[in-house]
């Protein structure tokens, strides 16, 4: 029990990132679960960011290339960012395969430069000394451009951390005035009033993400989940991991371990079983682990058949 304990509370940390993880994914407002998969490979700076249809799919390699599998057909929006260069967004055609080539620019915009600085910060910051450190850099952004919506999104990610909720919501309202259709924003909304336990208006503002990325948004699906799950709703919170997971594509562990715990509370020990054996079969070496595998133990024990 002790260890279950301890595994939540690395979760909280986790999935709070969940955007920000090499957040990849699947189906889009183009194409659905009957069109066939495809494999993209962007080919960009080395360590550039990858986005497709603003769900972020990973980092690319030494050599410049990410692969992308489980690609669904139709038309796809591809953004990259590089340290250092201008970000650049770029249309994936309805039936491109194989390489797409994104070329960088370097650029001098300060707003741009302070920008990424604040990101590469808050995404591994490990204490609140850290994290405020980000905070100050998202403010140093939004001093140089005041119309910086995923700025905004970015500084009440990081104030959320920080506990400080009343700011992290004025940030999204701010996000909101440059861009008022905002799917990530609205999910960072609901995580805000979930941790604050205002679980309906969670639910609405999750909802609301869902519909501005015309259902493809697998943070705010995991956000309605750990709602769920939080009612004691578990075969709820399940599906909504499970669609987080196809959207992904696959490549966020994490999401595993909360449908495995989420079967486990909800009496089905053999899907949990088959869960956390898929976070293992990702993450091997992941930091839930060792855990993880004490509980599949401990399942499989209970369960010889």
């Amino acid at each position: 029990m002790k260890l279950r304990f301890w595994l939540a509370g690395c979760l909280l940390a986790i999935c709070g990132n969940l955007a920000h993880a090499q957040r990849p994914r699947k189906v889009t407002p183009a194409a659905n679960n009957t069109n066939p998969a495809r494999t993209l490979i962007v080919v960009a700076e080395p360590n550039a960011l990858v986005w497709l249809d603003e769900i972020r799919r990973g980092t690319t390699d030494q050599t410049g290339k990410l692969v992308l599998s489980k690609v669904s057909s139709g038309q796809h929006s591809l953004r990259v960012r590089a340290e250092g260069f201008k970000e650049m967004t770029v249309p994936v055609l309805a039936a491109q395969r194989g390489e797409i080539k994104v070329r960088l620019l370097r650029t001098t915009d300060e707003a741009e430069l302070t920008f990424q600085q604040a990101e590469a910060a808050r995404e591994t910051a490990r204490d609140d000394e850290a994290r405020q450190k980000a905070a100050d850099l998202y403010r140093q952004t939004l001093k140089l451009r005041a119309a910086f919506p995923a700025a905004h999104v970015g500084l009440a990610r990081v104030l959320l951390d920080l506990n400080d909720t009343n700011a992290s919501l004025a940030e999204i309202d701010s996000a909101r005035r440059y861009r008022a259709n905002y799917p990530e924003a609205s999910a960072v909304e609901g995580r805000i009033y979930r941790e604050t336990g205002q679980m309906d208006e969670a639910i609405g503002a999750f909802n609301r993400a869902i519909r501005e990325s015309h259902g493809f948004q697998p943070e705010a699906h995991v956000g309605i989940g750990r709602v769920y799950e939080e009612k004691g709703q578990y075969d709820l919170a399940a599906r909504e991991f499970q669609i987080a997971i196809n959207q992904l594509s696959d490549t966020e562990p994490v999401i595993y371990e909360m449908l495995g715990a989420a079967y486990e509370k909800a009496g089905n020990k053999r899907e949990a079983i088959a869960a956390y054996e898929n976070y293992l079969r990702l993450a091997p070496n992941g930091s839930l682990a060792p855990a993880v595998r004490s509980i599949l133990d401990q399942l499989k024990s209970e369960s010889p058949n």
